[in-house]
């Protein structure tokens, strides 16, 4: 099968995301420097500079126990409603696990959330992976592929009941009843409702985004791997009548050699914390591994891959500005229309990214829409005035701890 990726797309600009460092220990589970913070002050003054560099998206994670370099968390959905108030334009996506929320009380969260924002909330839901934050709470762990039933079941509540009045739904695991949600979310054009992300590599994954997400996230993948995705949600769509937006995990590492770049990514893993890194990826790749057709994320994940918890690596968004771009664009033409970034420092490199590596993702999408027969709609490019390297650095320096470089002993010991 080949993809078919639609006209529409490459008229499309790119949308950029960033995950939010709402956990401590940084976005690699690595002792090298990594001039983050998990704390509001840092990322409310990131969310700003964010969305003044061009980025339209932050995904903030969610995780309840410490684990593999996070000793500290910050509950996703409380802190994206701090970051949707220290912003202006930027859309805060918060992560939310089913089998520990229910669809109809999320979505009273969501449609609250999104009038406090003036409709900018969004959602992602995740099947989870992480058993002992179930087997803790003392809430079932269900089998790899069911958990997707769970989550195809929840995102059709979730779904009927922001947008219909009466919604019912008898299901295995979600059974409303002729239930209305009032006020509906706001109305925003081009927007049916807050939009609903959904991510996972895994057959059953790839099947349940194509009948229900309006957003599927994969983690990294090479160009091949994530064809293969792509075709997969497809498919499955197709089958329904749906056409769902595409995500792609990519860690950057922008600087202005190539060799400068692959020093880096080598510092990185060479100063990887093994045992965070070894027992995350023992229990990842039992949950990859438990799948019906043993294709489930992270299956085929090195140890070097898994020193980026979400194979950002794969991707390889490595090198100079003009390298990242044109592999940016390589993936649009296979079907990527969202890229989700992370960083080891992630305000100055954010900054950089949106003066450095945007314009001229800009200029060559110009140039694949062209080579699609249509052009680019410039007018759906975030007008943002941009952000200096000495105030993106400025911005970090004033909401950083003391000694941002390496996790604690605590961390370490959580790991």
């Amino acid at each position: 099968m080949t993809t078919t990726v639609p006209a529409s797309s490459f008229e499309t600009p790119l949308k950029f995301a960033y995950w939010v460092p709402n956990v401590s220990g940084g976005l690699v589970v690595s002792t090298i420097e990594q001039r983050t913070d998990w704390q509001l002050p840092y990322n409310s003054a990131l969310a700003k500079t964010a969305e003044d560099s061009g980025f339209e998206y932050a995904l903030a994670q969610t995780r309840y126990a410490a684990s593999y370099g996070a000793a500290q968390q910050h509950e996703a959905s409380a802190f994206s409603l701090a970051l949707l108030g220290a912003t202006e334009r930027l859309r805060v996506i918060a992560a939310f696990h089913p089998g520990m929320w229910h669809p109809g009380v999320l979505a009273k969260w969501l449609i609250t959330a999104d009038h406090l924002s003036g409709g900018r909330a969004a959602v992602n839901i995740v099947s989870g992976w992480l058993k002992d934050e179930f087997t803790g709470f003392g809430l079932p762990w269900l089998d790899h592929d069911e958990r997707y039933v769970r989550t195809e079941e929840f995102i059709s509540a979730l779904r009927g009941l922001l947008t219909e009045e009466g919604y019912s739904q008898d299901g295995k695991y979600y059974s409303i009843d002729d239930f209305t949600l009032s006020p509906k979310p706001v109305d925003v054009p081009g927007r049916p409702h807050p939009e609903i992300f959904f991510g996972g590599n895994s057959t059953a994954a790839q099947k349940a985004a194509g009948r229900v997400a309006d957003w599927y996230f994969s983690n990294g993948r090479d160009l091949e791997g994530y064809q293969g995705n792509v075709e997969g949600v497809l498919a499955s769509a197709a089958e329904v009548g749906r056409s769902p937006r595409f995500g792609l995990n990519g860690f950057v590492i922008a600087r202005d050699s190539r060799k400068e770049a692959e020093e880096t990514l080598r510092e990185i893993v060479a100063k990887a914390h093994r045992p965070a890194v070894e027992g995350f990826a023992q229990s990842v790749k039992e949950a990859g591994q438990s799948t019906a057709d043993g294709k489930g994320m992270w299956a085929d994940s090195s140890f070097e891959d898994l020193v980026q918890y979400n194979d950002g690596f794969k991707t390889r968004l490595i090198g100079t500005p003009e390298e990242i771009a044109e592999r940016i664009v390589a993936y649009k033409e296979i079907g990527v229309n969202l890229l989700l970034t992370c960083y080891l420092h992630f305000t100055e490199e954010v900054a950089a990214f949106g003066r450095d590596v945007m314009p001229i993702v800009r200029e060559l999408e110009k140039d694949l829409a062209r080579k699609h027969g249509t052009e680019l709609d410039a007018s759906q490019i975030p007008d943002v005035p941009g952000v200096s390297a000495e105030a993106a650095t400025a911005a970090a320096d004033a909401t950083l701890p003391s000694a941002p470089s390496a996790p604690s002993t605590d961390e370490e010991q959580a790991a």
